[in-house]
């Protein structure tokens, strides 16, 4: 079995996955838009989603992820989740820590816990929070 976080970002998608390999080294490594879909005739999209992003496949690192624009709808918000991301050493920690937080809102700033050299909260610039941390070892 295999458990993939799926991320909506409301017409933000392409934004956010640009971000996200530029900053942290993501990897798109599929990108469907709605105007490539096979027509469908009982669920059409939307006019003015032709462009937007209807499926992407992501890796960050040894971790596999999707995201979408979904249905760009503006009431759509994102809470009761948020993606951990482990760095291999300090410095990068602090590197993608603050990359997220570039435009975003840092809700515990990096710093040491008792359980890790070093760990901070952050929701970024497309309001998706993370958990940056490095192992304490």
């Amino acid at each position: 079995m295999v458990v993939q976080p799926y991320v909506f970002f409301n017409g933000r998608c392409e934004e956010a996955l640009d971000y996200y390999c530029a900053k942290l080294g993501a990897q798109v490594t599929f990108k469907m838009r709605y105007k490539e879909a096979p027509p469908d005739p009982q669920n059409q999209p939307r006019p003015g989603l032709e462009e937007k992003i209807m499926h992407a496949n992501v890796r960050m690192g040894s971790t596999d992820w999707m995201a979408s624009d979904g249905h760009c709808d503006p009431a759509a918000t994102m809470n009761g989740f948020s993606l951990s991301l482990t760095a291999d050493d300090d410095a990068s920690a602090k590197q993608f820590f603050n990359a997220l937080a570039d435009g975003g809102q840092v809700t515990l700033p990096f710093q040491p816990t008792f359980w890790s050299k070093g760990f901070g909260m952050v929701v970024d610039r497309f309001g998706l929070m993370w958990m940056v941390t490095v192992p304490d070892s």
